[in-house]
């Protein structure tokens, strides 16, 4: 596999993995309390931006480290990846600049149709966006070998996969509640998991459904 693909998918899914956690971390430090408005929103939206542009990456450099034979599932998940990049960086930039600058001045009722609430247009775009980044896990699965670390990743790609049912249902159950959004609780797992399994795969320098039991 070729060295710059290796780094750019290894230090991309290292970068994603750090800010997933950091995401999960600010999410718990606010449903307990811990963190109050504009300093949660901030921090929720900061890092879920941060995990973009690496996941991005991260699933590029798998593309292009794919055989031949298995570059159809690798492009999907590619595919997947683009929309769930487009749909969250449309919500996080308009929510950052500007519906969490706008209600700091007191003018929330001017940019009501922005903000992020449950069943909004932009609760929707995160909705499309996360919804596809389980699908880009889902079509990456037939990508990796069944030993090894590949066998680990293939996992966890899966088992990201099989939560997004449990994401769609947070995001679209026509009550939300923060009891509902615990359901959501896997996803706080299952991502990281995955980022980081894949960036330790591209620092072994191993190519995908290669057979390897390193």
């Amino acid at each position: 596999m070729d060295q710059t693909v290796n780094k750019i998918g290894f230090w991309a899914g290292i970068i994603a993995f750090g800010s997933s956690v950091a995401f999960v971390l600010v999410q718990t430090l606010q449903l307990l309390r811990l963190l109050s408005y504009p300093y949660d929103e901030i921090l929720i939206y900061g890092f879920s931006l941060a995990i973009v542009i690496p996941f991005l990456f991260e699933m590029l450099a798998l593309y292009h480290a794919t055989p031949i034979a298995k570059k159809i599932w690798s492009h999907a998940a590619l595919i997947f990846t683009v929309i769930y990049v487009v749909f969250v960086t449309a919500n996080y930039v308009v929510q950052l600049a500007t519906v969490i600058p706008m209600t700091l001045e007191g003018a929330e009722d001017e940019i009501k149709i922005l903000s992020q609430t449950p069943h909004s247009m932009f609760w929707n775009y995160d909705a499309i966006g996360y919804i596809c980044m389980g699908l880009a896990t889902l079509f990456a699965v037939p990508v990796f070998g069944k030993t090894g670390i590949q066998k680990w990743v293939r996992i966890s790609f899966l088992a990201h996969a099989l939560v997004t049912p449990l994401i769609a249902f947070v995001y679209f159950y026509p009550t939300f509640s923060e009891k509902l959004l615990l359901l959501g609780l896997p996803w706080g797992i299952t991502a990281p998991l995955a980022m980081l399994l894949l960036a330790i795969m591209f620092k072994k320098g191993i190519s995908p459904n290669t057979e390897f039991t390193k």
